[in-house]
């Protein structure tokens, strides 16, 4: 590697991001998922297309694995603990029980439809069977969904990435697989250290983040992320699953109330878009387009039974506790999105050298291309149809905390989206608690100190002073104000209509 070589690189790198980006405005604009547009620029590139030869599936599976981990913790940062509290439950059983349900019909698919080796199927089956992180966040974004759902369907997603690794990693070992019981073991020792690592490192960082002062702003998101990191190293090093440490102690961190929430969460998001964009480029390096033909016809049976059996099989076997309506049921069902993460996964049997593993690989492929085209773009309209797009919902604030360490006190900065409920309400009306007050409005490029009656419009942004002893008091305040407005102490949406005290309401924005 010279300084020329780097300067090309870095060139191609920059070029191709830049490309990424502006595709992202593109596939909000048609439709498309984007990282259909990512896999087409890395085959664009690839051998039959500019003639680039990549042909590493284990450096794939490294950096994928990298990759994941910068996904699962901006996954689990903007995750509402309010939100996955009730489904937690709903979520744990499909992320272990509805997996293995999934993996069970899939592989038979293809074992007894498509001729494949139990082996192979029984890969296959594991691949596919996991809900993709990225695929999920993203579309959740998009797909106003009532919070019971959304909940599921991250904790889901952010769940069963662990117990799909450590089935695809046993299927792909050399030699006999392990009895059932055996593997059983194993998949439930590595969740709990994996849960145990999460869990400490989580609370241990979120202390010390909320009770140590960094010199500049900017290093909080780069300590929440290292914190993140962190777990997923001594999980894994725990011989535990660093998946399921990095998402449980991102969902704490992200859940705490720390300093800078927005811009930790922020720069998360552009990291995590950072590792979409360079993995599925990676991935669609990988693959040959021309060495597929003959996969296509496995991978839509494969995917077929899996989207239409084993995906709402497994949901209705995991929901059944819980007397959930068929109508989520049927979102659930539709709405276990494939992306990076099978494709990924794919390279394992490739690394470990199980035989037709470049078969596998390219089924793999094309299954999540076929069923991401035809799964993604019909989900907002699947939401419509059951009646159970959320689009009424208020908005959250974006409110961002700098303490202010001498003074005992917090600097809550606060956004009034378009969407919000705060809209109209005057400066007296919000009935913040004693010891909090809005010092300062900016609103069309424009700072000027509110009096009592001044009325708030969407756009503006707030300066909220407030002490110490009630800056979680204001904070759910401003929060319940933004989804019910001036009423909202007496509309049931939190807030106390007296003296404006709330127990509801946590750090985060959606």
């Amino acid at each position: 590697m010279t300084v020329d070589r780097l300067n090309e690189l870095l060139l191609v790198c920059a070029a191709v991001l830049l490309i990424a980006v502006v595709a992202v405005r593109l596939s909000s604009r048609s439709g498309l998922p984007s990282l259909l547009i990512y896999l087409g620029i890395g085959v664009a590139i690839g051998q039959d297309g500019l003639g680039v030869r990549f042909d590493n599936a284990e450096l794939t599976q490294v950096l994928g694995y990298a990759a994941l981990v910068v996904i699962l913790a901006e996954g689990g940062l903007g995750t509402h603990w309010r939100e996955i509290k009730p489904a937690v439950g709903a979520a744990a059983l499909l992320a272990t029980g509805g997996v293995a349900v999934s993996v069970g019909i899939t592989a038979a698919a293809a074992h007894y439809l498509v001729d494949l080796d139990w082996r192979q199927a029984l890969i296959i089956g594991a691949v596919v069977s996991s809900t993709d992180a990225a695929a999920v966040f993203s579309v959740l974004r998009r797909v106003p969904l009532p919070s019971r759902l959304t909940g599921v369907l991250e904790a889901e997603s952010g769940f069963n990435d662990a117990p799909v690794v450590i089935l695809v990693v046993a299927f792909s070992t050399a030699g006999p697989i392990e009895h059932w019981y055996v593997l059983l073991g194993e998949i439930t020792l590595e969740l709990a250290i994996g849960a145990a690592v999460g869990l400490a490192l989580g609370f241990l960082g979120a202390y010390a983040m909320r009770h140590l002062a960094l010199p500049a702003s900017g290093l909080y998101p780069i300590a929440v992320m290292a914190i993140a990191v962190l777990a997923y190293a001594g999980g894994a090093l725990a011989h535990g699953s660093g998946f399921l440490a990095v998402y449980v102690a991102s969902m704490i961190l992200g859940n705490a109330k720390l300093p800078h929430g927005p811009a930790t969460r922020g720069f998360a998001e552009g990291l995590a878009w950072i590792a979409q964009i360079g993995l599925f480029v990676l991935l669609g390096l990988l693959v040959t387009p021309h060495e597929l033909g003959d996969d296509i016809w496995p991978a839509v049976v494969v995917g077929l039974v899996l989207t239409v059996v084993a995906r709402p099989v497994s949901v209705l076997a995991s929901l059944l506790p819980f007397r959930t309506p068929w109508r989520d049921q049927a979102l659930l069902s539709w709405a276990g999105l494939r992306g990076a993460v099978p494709i990924v996964l794919a390279t394992i049997p490739m690394v470990s050298g199980i035989a037709d593993s470049k078969r596998i690989f390219n089924i793999v492929f094309v299954l999540v291309i076929v069923y991401t085209l035809v799964q993604g773009p019909t989900l907002p309209w699947l939401a419509r149809a059951l009646r159970l797009s959320d689009t009424e919902a208020a908005a959250d604030l974006g409110i961002e905390s700098a303490p202010l360490e001498r003074l005992r006190g917090h600097l809550l900065s606060v956004s009034i989206p378009k969407a919000s409920r705060m809209h109209g309400v005057e400066v007296g009306e919000l009935r913040l608690p004693a010891g909090a007050g809005v010092t300062l409005v900016v609103r069309d490029g424009r700072s000027f100190v509110p009096l009592p009656m001044t009325v708030l419009r969407r756009g503006d942004e707030l300066l909220v002073v407030a002490t110490d002893p009630v800056r979680d008091e204001t904070e759910a305040r401003l929060r319940a104000i933004g989804r019910g407005g001036k009423l909202a102490g007496w509309l049931g949406t939190g807030g106390n209509g007296g003296d404006g005290g709330s127990s509801s309401g946590s750090g985060g924005t959606r």
